[in-house]
């Protein structure tokens, strides 16, 4: 990721849904939208942590049905961060690009992973829905959160042995955060 001034930054939302989300999203998220067309989504899959040499090809229809379903997802995580009902249209999104068939695996000769012909974005997108549902109701479903800068939206799911992660990423919110609390207090100090 690149932060607001420019600067690099790692974010890893611990699973391969959430890896989707900061691609854009619904209502005022849409300016993030880095999914404009067929080939944007073939380079995500390629920085996701999707094992290398997945084959994809991508519709215009399929990229609509991902940016739609990725909305979505990024409702039902966020409710999931705050501990709000689940809405009944995004779990049908969600479950519908599930029933789909996923991206396939295979076991090469040589012992190395491949994907099977056919990789479309269909498959990818339920490869991702069923990832979400695998979060959702796995071992990690109540370590969803939301990054705890002031103005940060980020979700991710905590994945550490303590399980106390509050930033998306402790180099860019969690330095930011110290500093301002530090100054915070400096401040009350010197009043």
């Amino acid at each position: 990721m690149v932060s607001h001034d420019g600067k690099p930054y790692r974010f890893d939302p611990g699973a391969l849904c959430l890896e989707l989300l900061p691609t854009g999203g619904p209502g005022a998220f849409a300016r993030y939208e880095v999914l404009h067309e067929p080939a944007d989504l073939v380079a995500w899959a390629a920085r996701s942590r999707l094992p290398e040499g997945l084959e994809l090809t991508v519709s215009e229809r399929e990229l609509s049905r991902v940016r739609d379903v990725r909305d979505a997802l990024f409702l039902l995580t966020a409710d999931r961060a705050h501990g709000r009902p689940q809405r009944p249209e995004h779990l049908d999104a969600l479950n519908a690009a599930a029933a789909e068939p996923p991206l396939v695996s295979r076991l090469t000769p040589d012992g190395t992973h491949a994907w099977a012909p056919g990789a479309t974005g269909t498959r990818l997108l339920s490869t991702v829905a069923r990832d979400a549902i695998d979060l959702f109701t796995g071992p990690h479903a109540h370590r969803v959160r939301e990054c705890g800068a002031h103005d940060c939206r980020l979700l991710f799911v905590d994945t550490s042995r303590p399980g106390r992660r509050r930033w998306c990423a402790m180099e860019h919110c969690g330095n930011r955060e110290k500093v301002r609390a530090h100054r915070a207090r400096g401040r009350l100090t010197e009043s």
